[in-house]
């Protein structure tokens, strides 16, 4: 067993007590029951046992948990509460919530950290600006009621119709949209052609959404020609579905 010189002295631990630091100097023991118990550093303070615990040096019996992580002499660099060895998102801001691997918390699953989430609780799914606030969805027009007509630019009345529903969603969002309009083309007629009428299109959509009060600073055009078709190019009714604008929001 142990002299009583001291130089082998056996504290055992009582209880959990707040500290600064934890030294990483000591060792461990077994007494004759096979608990550890922890040999003092010259300090009186917590130590890394060979086990690699930190464990509180006070004296007496053995028989409460470790020192809590962050104290460890690893350290806790952006003082996040987990140890640096385990955090997965070193330099977190200060007093913001993290989970268990040390990355800022998003409650609401929107990809917006809490901390930087200025609309939390967003329904599951919904597309949000980076501010975390639920924005407008992404609109096609138009390849269910109606189609622009072959070599045209200009809107009919159900484009316009679904062009006021974007403009009054995007209105009503608590976000703040960025509007890219991209116009496409059927593979009829040169390609150059198509480019550019790809691109009327596009700016006929932003003209027409400019008039309901979307601002031009919010919207960007621009055309794809007949190089992205959504169905087959050698039917008609393919062909007119290809004749479109698509709203993406970012």
């Amino acid at each position: 067993m142990f002299d009583n010189a001291g130089k082998n002295k056996v504290a055992a631990v009582l209880a959990p007590v707040s500290l600064a630091f934890c030294f990483a100097a000591g060792s461990v023991q077994a007494d004759s029951h096979g608990e550890k118990k922890v040999v003092s550093n010259p300090f009186g303070e917590g130590v890394v046992t060979n086990f690699g615990e930190c464990w509180q040096n006070v004296g007496g019996s053995m028989g409460v948990p470790p020192c809590a992580p962050k104290m460890m002499a690893e350290g806790d660099a952006d003082g996040d509460g987990v140890p640096d060895s385990k955090d997965r998102c070193p330099n977190t801001p200060a007093g913001a919530a993290v989970d268990d691997d040390g990355c800022p918390k998003d409650s609401d699953g929107d990809g917006v950290p809490d901390f930087k989430d200025n609309c939390p609780g967003t329904p599951a799914g919904a597309k949000v600006d980076p501010k975390g606030c639920q924005i407008a969805g992404n609109v096609t027009i138009n390849t269910t009621t109606d189609h622009f007509d072959f070599d045209s630019a200009n809107l009919k009345p159900a484009m316009e119709a679904e062009l006021d529903n974007v403009a009054a969603s995007v209105s009503a969002s608590r976000g703040d949209e960025m509007l890219e309009i991209v116009g496409h083309t059927d593979s009829t007629g040169p390609e150059a052609y198509n480019q550019g009428l790809s691109e009327r299109r596009a700016q006929a959509a932003a003209d027409y959404l400019s008039t309901k009060g979307i601002s031009a600073s919010n919207m960007t055009v621009k055309g794809m020609g007949e190089s992205s078709p959504v169905a087959d190019n050698g039917t008609r009714d393919g062909r007119a579905m290809n004749r479109r604008v698509e709203i993406i929001t970012k």
